[in-house]
């Protein structure tokens, strides 16, 4: 089948459709990426989605004009996508703009409820291309008991698992999150979780202090400095003693948290610049604390490929960073694009690779890494 994955992330910053071509095999499936295809949000709707997310007050119709509003977004990102690269295409996985993800149970109406909330109306996808499309992937996840997240780990078992050497990839998106699969080791052996703010805080600075959607290639962070004392308090925050399974998102840091991380820079005698340099030390210093409380102690001291996607892997600051850190613990890092997978694309096509899934009725989830009771069918068709 060839099939499309569309993923918007935390972010907000647009769409990536991924058209590709999946086979059965004895083992695990066959992945062949044909093409990547990336749009941005339309400005207006940028706005409107940024101020959906966790938002204290919003009214139900705004709500649901989002919603049909993205379905014609996700639509036009896969017809511009096939017009670029037309193929004959069977099936479409869109995981949907998440509004609101709350993995932990907490009280609500007189019960104990997790929840989560990704939109964008998989109907409107349907009609305007004229093929099925899966879509709301997580709450199967979270009906098993699962946190619904990180749902990238079977294609990063899929694509990357190793016979001699252990892998960990990290994606770095508007939330960090990473896969680490030991050598030689089956899916049941791997740990999966998000390691705490990606570009999400970085890129909240940028807009509040210097009007830029995000740092590019690091260059602002490069002329700051860095100050430890805001970082080292910023990670004494629960979510990073939390052991996996867990997940995040603009609920642990958004908004309220970038605030308060401003304010503590301010509070230190940090520039704007510093400013910066600081929200991405404090990326690279809670991706290097996962590894060392996490990951090393299930792959040892053997050397790692720790291979880096998402926006953050074009990020030079944060990419030395990371390197600083993680090299002298054995890890070779490297851009997923040297691994074989465009960084931009992996996510994308992580939910055609769900979609396939689902569409031959076998589990998506792995759910050593989610925390779910049992493997799960993910996600809802819905037919042209």
């Amino acid at each position: 089948m060839i099939v499309a994955g569309i993923m918007s992330g935390t972010s907000a910053d647009g769409m990536d459709v991924a058209l590709v071509r999946i086979a059965p095999s004895s083992t695990t499936p066959k992945i062949k990426l044909i093409a990547h295809h990336a749009v941005p949000y339309p400005a207006r709707l940028r706005k409107a989605v940024l101020a959906s997310m966790d938002a204290k007050n919003i009214s139900a119709a705004q709500l649901a004009r989002l919603n049909w509003r993205l379905g014609i977004a996700y639509a036009g990102a896969v017809r511009a996508a096939l017009k670029k690269h037309p193929v004959e295409l069977d099936l479409i996985g869109c995981h949907g703009q998440t509004l609101y993800h709350q993995a932990q149970p907490s009280p609500y109406a007189g019960k104990q409820i997790a929840c989560t909330w990704q939109i964008g109306e998989p109907a409107l996808i349907a009609n305007q291309v004229g093929v099925p499309v899966i879509s709301n992937f997580r709450p199967a996840d979270m009906a098993a008991g699962g946190q619904g997240a990180p749902l990238v780990s079977l294609l990063d078992f899929v694509l990357f698992a190793h016979a001699s050497r252990a892998r960990v990839l990290q994606n770095i998106g508007g939330i960090g999150n990473l896969t680490a699969i030991p050598a030689g080791s089956g899916p049941e052996k791997l740990i999966a979780f998000d390691t705490g703010p990606g570009n999400m805080v970085i890129d909240a600075l940028m807009m509040q202090l210097f009007k830029k959607k995000y740092d590019r290639n690091g260059h602002t962070a490069a002329r700051g400095r860095v100050l430890e004392s805001v970082v080292k308090n910023a990670l004494r925050r629960p979510y990073f003693k939390q052991h996996p399974p867990k997940s995040a998102g603009r609920e642990q840091f958004g908004a309220a948290f970038a605030a308060s991380f401003l304010r503590a820079c301010k509070t230190s005698g940090g520039t704007a610049k510093d400013a910066i340099a600081t929200a991405t030390a404090l990326t690279a210093e809670s991706i290097a604390l996962a590894y060392d409380r996490y990951v090393h102690p299930i792959i040892g001291n053997a050397p790692a490929d720790f291979i880096v996607s998402g926006g953050g892997s074009r990020n030079r600051t944060l990419m030395t960073m990371l390197r600083q850190r993680l090299e002298p613990r054995g890890c070779k890092l490297m851009p997923s694009d040297d691994a074989g997978l465009p960084s931009q694309a992996k996510e994308a096509v992580a939910f055609a690779l769900l979609a396939w899934q689902t569409w031959h009725h076998l589990p998506g989830n792995v759910p050593v890494a989610t925390g779910a009771s049992r493997p799960a069918i993910l996600g809802e068709i819905t037919y042209v």
